[in-house]
């Protein structure tokens, strides 16, 4: 099950080039993306209404894109302005267009009513761009699950003790700790506090280069947002001054963007990027620190990978929920509730009777998770 009426990253803004297109599959939807004139992005589904073939592999021209099969000619909203031979443009001749944004790096799109597109819901990532802040290099995995059960991975970070002891963990002590979580308007608030531990392995190097090698206060605070952004307040101060109250002085801050992407119903995308407030220069910091989160995050896909594996080779298996859940439910939670509500209202229901009911079965989920 998709959401529909919400932003999505479909890529990274350098993987659509000037006078290229790019083929991408979003919610099952095959779409293809290219740049008019003057730079704006635009994405259509990637099929030539004719006879079917792919307009990523035809021809841009201009702002249009040229299907290389007959030569039907498509502008930015889809429509066919031009058949060869034919002065006589079928009135069914076109293919749907989509909402795109282009913004801090990110293509966002807007899976839904193009119509109903709302920019102001689109969550707030600027230290991808922002000048004060260094960013190591953009990334993108590709998995072959589903991309609820990655979204699970990040809104539990207790496995960070067991997935990733050498380079995110650290400590099984880390496991021990309950997140404070609260709901927002569109998704879950996460608060996560490390107090005077040792640092994580990934940054112990960094740290001892500032002059911290004893025990640290650590954070991981993010809001994961519906349909699966997270963007995370996190990083490593000297402990016990202080920095749950708001004094990070002598610390090092991240603004951690990753975004999860559903390809298909069993494969989706994972962009990621980590913002940081310190040695904003140094090239072979963002290198180093690049490569210690794709080592985290390969081990992040491997296990999952495994998981999803072990869970299609039976399908009568049932998860025994445990407290350690109870985001993982909420948020399943929030995205069956948005995607119910907006078929109620496409099917004209707005008073739909089964909202109370499954109010009342999110309450219950997080009595049994408590």
């Amino acid at each position: 099950m998709f959401m529909k009426n919400c932003w999505y990253v479909a890529g990274w803004s350098h993987e659509v080039e000037a006078d290229g297109l790019m083929a991408r599959t979003i919610c099952g939807k095959r779409l293809v993306f290219w740049r008019d004139e003057a730079g704006a992005i635009h994405a259509l589904d990637d099929r030539c209404c004719h006879r079917g073939a792919p307009l990523s592999i035809g021809r841009k021209e201009g702002d249009n894109v040229r299907c290389m099969y007959h030569g039907f000619l498509f502008n930015t909203a889809g429509a066919c302005i031009e058949i060869p031979g034919q002065s006589q443009i079928p009135p069914k001749a076109h293919v749907r267009s989509y909402a795109v944004v282009e913004r801090h790096r990110w293509i966002w799109l807007w899976m839904g009513d193009a119509a109903a597109a709302d920019e102001s819901l689109i969550p707030d990532t600027h230290w991808l761009d922002d000048p004060d802040w260094a960013c190591t290099k953009p990334g993108r995995l590709h998995y072959d699950v589903n991309y609820q059960l990655v979204n699970d991975n990040l809104l539990d970070f207790s496995h960070l003790s067991y997935v990733h002891p050498n380079t995110l963990g650290g400590s099984e002590e880390y496991a021990q700790l309950r997140s404070k979580i609260e709901r927002l308007p569109r998704g879950l608030r996460i608060t996560r506090w490390f107090m005077d531990r040792p640092a994580a392995p990934f940054v112990a190097k960094l740290l001892a280069a500032k002059g911290m090698t004893g025990n640290v206060d650590r954070w991981n605070n993010y809001d994961f947002l519906l349909p699966g952004v997270l963007i995370m307040d996190s990083g490593f101060a000297p402990a016990g001054q202080g920095e749950e109250k708001g004094n990070r002085e002598g610390g090092i801050e991240f603004r951690h963007c990753q975004v999860v992407t559903p390809e298909t119903e069993n494969t989706c995308h994972y962009f990621f990027a980590q913002p940081r407030n310190f040695d904003k220069d140094k090239l072979e910091v963002s290198e180093a620190l690049y490569t210690s989160i794709l080592a985290a995050f390969e081990e992040d896909r491997a296990i999952i990978t495994s998981q999803a594996e072990n869970i299609a080779a039976d399908p009568s298996f049932e998860p025994v929920a445990c407290g350690l859940d109870s985001a993982l439910g909420q948020f399943r939670w929030l995205i069956e509730q948005q995607q119910h509500r907006i078929d109620a209202q496409c099917a004209g229901d707005l008073d739909d009777p089964l909202l109370a009911e499954r109010e009342a079965a999110r309450q219950l989920i997080d009595l049994v998770l408590e």
